[in-house]
């Protein structure tokens, strides 16, 4: 070692990734967590019968696929990554669906007079997704590919306004977008939902939806093991309640929300950059629930069988009316829901002839509401005799989610709002959001850039400045470099 000492608080992936990244750079590097696992919601458990393994959190990793932290540690090396060639199907009415496939002309020939319309979204900006990727994946300003990040920010501004339903003649494209745009649980239509949206969809037509065999703890398990083998530590079952618990360390990388960093810091922050991290907002929650299934989904419209992610919720004016009752604090009737069903192409989530699904809705902030049911009907009107299949579910609410991860306040699972504003300012504004005002000490979660999604870039991005101000020459991340 020799280069110095680092502490990680918290061992969710991005913080895993900074702490990576520093072990590699020859850092003597503990990770601090406060439950007794690691992974945050990037874990897979078996959390209804014995045999049925169960994404945590996190399901299905598109940008997994783009990161470049991830790609330069190779994971598609170390673990196994399945990639459907549906990347996603959107249930219409029971007898209807429509499917968007990793091939762009396959989907689009498939929506008609909105063909066009699909190409001319999308294919920009998924025929250049490595640039596409650059300018999501880190500070969004200054970005990296300014004419890459005008085109996203012009169909951002389309799909964002009330005029998002001008470009689409039939309402099976719109609703096929749309089933994205509400990945972000924000009021429809609104610039901070189409802006991510747009960017899923668009990788969607080029590496796809992939999901890890085994669940998506192999992420998890994967940067565990790499930190270890470099001579890294993992102490579990331990909280940090203050920033003076951490004297010492030469670089402190902290995989915490904004509203935690204030807290544990107390005094030692003040002025602006308090403010800020106080004009830090959260958005809504989710609920999620997990089924055990004697077999596959009985879907009415056969062709959503062979889809690992499936978006519920009707046409887009129904989606904006259930996002929109969610908004103003009220549980929908018929709520989105969106769904992931591994086993399709994966035999390890499950015993033999048996399925997990796993699914989430949307749910004011905080809610302590367990939508099984409501879950359950939706997927029915779809799937008539799915209740039959059901050999066990386990749910958990938005309050609940907050209790398992503090960094999912109120159940969002995003670490804070994708308004516009957070989108650019994440906490702050600037090529350094990940720097604080103190010495040595990062910000690395999902609260901070590029923002939510499985990628590992605000570790990476946090670990690299911590390096660069320390005047430590950047790591190989690669397998073949492993001990």
């Amino acid at each position: 070692m020799g280069s110095g000492r680092a502490v990680v608080v918290g061992a969710g992936h991005n913080g895993l990734a900074g702490a990576v990244t520093l072990a590699r750079a020859g850092l003597d590097v503990t990770v601090l967590e406060r439950s007794e696992h690691v992974g945050g919601a990037v874990a897979t458990r078996e959390l209804t019968l014995p045999g049925f393994r169960h994404d945590v959190g996190s399901a299905v990793h598109p940008m997994a696929v783009h990161s470049e932290f991830f790609r330069r540690f190779g994971l598609a090396e170390r673990i196994e990554l399945l990639t459907p060639e549906i990347s996603y199907g959107h249930a219409l009415t029971a007898d209807r669906a429509v499917l968007a496939w990793r091939d762009l002309e396959r989907t689009a020939g498939g929506l008609g007079v909105d063909a066009s319309t699909w190409r001319r979204l999308l294919w920009p900006l998924s025929a250049d997704a490595d640039r596409l990727a650059a300018v999501t994946g880190g500070a969004f300003l200054p970005p990296e590919h300014p004419g890459v990040a005008l085109r996203l920010g012009l169909r951002a501004l389309e799909q964002g306004s009330a005029a998002w339903n001008s470009p689409f003649r039939t309402d099976a494209a719109a609703a096929l977008l749309t089933g994205v745009i509400a990945h972000t649980n924000r009021r429809l239509p609104s610039i901070g939902a189409a802006a991510p949206g747009i960017v899923l969809a668009a990788f969607a037509h080029a590496g796809g939806w992939p999901i890890p065999r085994g669940g998506s703890g192999a992420i998890t398990a994967a940067l565990a093991a790499d930190l270890v083998a470099h001579g890294g530590r993992i102490e579990t079952g331990v909280e940090v309640t203050h920033i003076d618990e951490l004297a010492g360390a030469d670089v402190v990388l902290l995989d915490l929300t904004p509203r935690a960093f204030a807290r544990i810091a107390g005094e030692r922050l003040h002025g602006r950059y308090r403010r800020e991290l106080g004009g830090f907002r959260y958005g809504d929650g989710v609920a999620k629930v997990d089924f055990a299934l004697d077999g596959p989904v009985p879907w009415r419209a056969a062709e959503l069988r062979d889809a690992v992610t499936v978006h519920l919720g009707g046409t887009r004016a129904d989606i904006a009316l259930a996002d929109g009752e969610v908004a103003s604090g009220r549980l929908p009737e018929h709520p989105y829901v969106l769904i992931s069903q591994p086993s399709v192409i994966d035999d390890s989530r499950a015993p033999a002839g048996k399925q997990v699904l796993w699914a989430y809705t949307h749910v004011p902030a905080g809610s302590d509401a367990d939508r099984t049911e409501a879950v359950t009907a939706e997927i029915e009107r779809f799937a008539p005799g799915f209740r039959d299949t059901v050999l066990a579910t386990a749910s958990t609410t938005a309050a609940r989610l907050e209790q398992l991860d503090p960094n999912l306040i109120g159940g969002d699972i995003a670490a804070g709002s994708t308004a516009v504003r957070q989108l650019l300012a994440r906490p702050q504004l600037g090529p350094r959001p990940w720097q604080t005002p103190l010495p040595g000490v990062y910000l690395c979660g999902g609260s901070t850039a590029p923002g939510p999604g499985v990628h590992g870039q605000s570790g990476w991005h946090a670990a690299r400045l911590a390096l660069t101000e320390l005047h430590l020459a950047q790591p190989d991340l690669s397998p073949d470099q492993a001990r």
